[in-house]
């Protein structure tokens, strides 16, 4: 073999084992839950079934939480896959991660460190989605959507549950408009959060997926088996309650009938809004109806210590 046609086959090696120039690198901040390594497969694998092209998984920032089991039980398992299966780096800390990539992912499972955390990045410039929790309470979560506007920095933070197909059809008026909506999902309860930031969140953002933002008050009770119930009133009369339960799922009561919605279609869509996201720099979901979301679930602790009392959410952002 003649010299010309070796450097022509180490050419072509080149291309196919480098990323594209304009394959977006993503930092993740925080290996303690099981989002990362599912996130990262969907990304970084190009032979899975629901790869999402056009961005990898690069870098990483190991972060833990000492004092809460489900975060430093866990974070070594999936970092060790990280780094082994996928060749994530590690890098000591946020400041140094963000010269390093291109769009960063906030995945610690506990909240509470977010909003340090997204204080760093969006310093950077950098894209920024936050995994749910956004943060630990409500006035963080609204730091740190008041810090990335300050910066003129695009943020987004939104459950998986929110981009299910069922749910999604409901809110785009598929079936008329939405009169009332009921949603389910897991409500685990982590002592270091309010109650529905920890798991509630999900059959919440289904629940504000489906009626759209305008929530003006909440009031929570149980259900007959002693579940979390929480009912919330909108700006227009309807009513929209999430209550806690073993699955995920809910009934949209629309103007042509009753339609299943809030159910889980896995962390593909999400990821695939994410990417999308970072790519344009415009969230799939506006700042305020997150907020609403956290403002409904903080309200419901509210109510929970006021015997069931009625609360009206303070709306003002700013």
């Amino acid at each position: 073999m003649n010299n010309f046609r070796i450097i022509w086959l180490l050419l072509a090696a080149s291309i196919i084992t480098f990323p594209q120039a304009n394959e977006i690198r993503i930092g993740i901040i925080g290996l303690d839950t099981s989002h990362v390594t599912a996130f990262t497969r969907i990304l970084n694998d190009s032979s899975a079934k629901d790869h999402i092209p056009g961005a990898k998984v690069v870098a990483a920032v190991k972060d833990s939480s000492p004092d809460i089991k489900a975060s430093y039980s866990r974070v070594e398992k999936f970092t060790a896959e990280l780094t082994g299966k996928w060749g994530v780096k590690l890098y000591p800390n946020v400041k140094e991660l963000c010269k390093q990539v291109d769009a960063i992912m906030i995945e610690n499972v506990d909240g509470r460190p977010h909003l340090k955390h997204a204080f760093k990045v969006i310093k950077s410039g950098k894209p920024l989605y936050i995994d749910k929790p956004l943060a630990g309470t409500f006035v963080d979560c609204k730091k740190i959507y008041h810090l990335a506007k300050q910066h003129k920095v695009p943020i987004f933070s939104s459950s998986s549950l929110r981009f299910s197909k069922s749910t999604l059809a409901a809110r785009a008026g598929k079936h008329g408009k939405v009169l009332h909506c009921e949603t389910f999902s897991p409500a685990h309860i982590e002592p270091h959060h309010p109650d529905l930031f920890w798991y509630g969140i999900h059959g919440v953002e289904s629940l504000f997926t489906v009626m759209g933002p305008g929530c003006i008050s909440v009031q929570r009770g149980t259900t007959k088996d002693g579940k979390i119930k929480v009912t919330g009133k909108w700006n227009d009369g309807r009513i929209g309650i999430f209550r806690e339960s073993n699955g995920y799922g809910g009934t949209a009561k629309c103007e042509t009938g009753k339609y299943p919605v809030g159910n889980y279609d896995g962390y593909a869509p999400l990821v695939k809004e994410i990417i999308k996201f970072f790519i344009s720099g415009k969230a799939p979901v506006e700042d305020r109806e997150t907020l609403e979301i956290y403002a409904f679930m903080n309200a419901a602790d509210e109510s929970k210590s006021a015997n069931g009392k009625e609360i009206f959410l303070n709306l003002d952002w700013k």
